[in-house]
């Protein structure tokens, strides 16, 4: 048994946050029906990289799930979403607001067909509001909520994260938002309807230098890898690359100055805020003794005396780390065209019972549809009159 065997999710969403969020209660155990139109979700053109036709985006998000590829506009294919949302505990869609009331899947026109269903909407910047009709994307949401605005050089322009990072959080929350709803229905026996924006999130996130704004009124400024509060905190450069220092005290500070031979630097600052107001002349103190010696000398050295210390690894190095290896990092299923798929291991371990564990690969578009549609009591009949006018693709 995993943690939600026997929750069935019904899945219309698409690209990143709702793919993200289904795939976690999949990895719990859920069975997850994800309906695509019959041209698929858009991330599986979304590349290179490919394999054998399969966009690495796609696969990233959308293990353990059954694909049902239907054309939502057409009106037998809104009736057979309506019969697969009558038997479904959750749904999770990532439409434009207000956009699915069109085709009568919106949460009114579900909950009274079933009102146990937990409804999650996944949006750009919620159901109200001034913006709530625009479309969200995580480019465009990380400039709205400010967090370019303190990411990147101090000198330079501003930097969005690397990856899709109010996405992939939006992704999270909303599998933590589906779990408390379900917890609340064992007591009310009632599904309800979840606003969850992107917007709302990536402000959310901004956590300590929100929170600074909030005190102060001073929006933070831009400080490259370091951090807004803590000094020194942030990557250094060594001889042959680039080590990460987090000297979160003032005792540890004094042995980092006592190994690099600089305890006239810790004479003059002891104490973290001293050393945040003076930041760019200790963090160049630092820099030029740190860059005389190998990363991995320093890296050593750090360790041995108890002082935070990590190599900036790239993803080969970061894969590599025994520690991934040890915690089992990456999970491995057998896709039907690629045989052997390397795919990013769910973190969440249950260590007594219940383990989440891979299940299905990512499916090919429109793979299960036949069997999805059996399975929620459509004859065969029914099955074929669909895929024959084109409603449904499938294999």
């Amino acid at each position: 048994m995993r943690p939600l065997e026997g929750l069935r999710v019904l899945d219309l969403s698409r690209v990143l946050a709702g793919p993200l969020c289904t795939m976690i209660l999949a990895d719990l155990g859920a069975e997850v029906v994800k309906v695509e139109p019959p041209w698929g979700d858009e991330t599986r053109g979304w590349g290179p990289p490919f394999v054998e036709g399969e966009s690495a985006y796609f696969l990233s998000v959308n293990r353990g799930k059954k694909s049902l590829a239907l054309d939502l506009k057409h009106p037998e294919g809104q009736k057979a979403v309506r019969r697969l949302a009558e038997r479904a505990d959750v749904l999770v869609e990532n439409f434009k607001t207000g956009d699915l009331a069109r085709y009568g899947l919106d949460y009114e026109s579900l909950k009274a067909l079933n009102p146990r269903l937990v409804y999650l909407s996944i949006t750009g910047f919620g159901q109200t509001g001034p913006r709530a009709k625009e479309p969200g994307y995580d480019a465009a949401l990380q400039g709205y909520t400010g967090i370019m605005s303190v990411t990147g050089d101090p000198y330079g322009p501003p930097m969005k994260v690397g990856v899709a990072w109010i996405d992939v959080m939006t992704g999270m929350m909303g599998a933590l938002a589906v779990l408390a709803a379900l917890w609340e229905r064992e007591r009310s026996g009632l599904g309800q309807h979840i606003d969850l924006s992107l917007f709302d999130v990536g402000l959310f996130a901004l956590a300590n230098l929100g929170e600074s704004y909030l005190l102060t009124g001073k929006p933070p400024r831009r400080l490259g890898n370091a951090h807004a509060q803590i000094v020194p905190y942030g990557a250094f450069p060594a001889a042959d690359g680039f080590l990460v220092l987090a000297v979160g005290n003032d005792e540890q500070f004094r042995r980092l100055c006592g190994l690099l031979g600089l305890p006239g630097l810790y004479a003059r600052f002891p104490q973290n805020a001293g050393r945040v107001e003076a930041r760019e002349e200790v963090e160049r103190a630092l820099s030029e003794v740190l860059k005389t010696r190998p990363r991995a000398y320093w890296l050593e050295l750090f360790q041995k005396e108890g002082i935070p210390a990590a190599p900036v690894n790239d993803l080969a190095e970061a894969f590599a780390d025994p520690q991934a290896q040890a915690r089992g990092a990456v999970w491995t299923l057998e896709h039907p065209l690629l045989g052997a798929l390397p795919t990013l291991a769910n973190p969440l371990r249950f260590l007594s019972r219940t383990p989440a564990r891979p299940t299905l690969p990512p499916p090919l578009l429109g793979q299960h549809s036949r069997e999805v549609l059996l399975e929620a009591g459509f004859s065969q009949e029914e099955v074929e009159g669909l895929l024959r006018e084109g409603v449904v693709r499938g294999p």
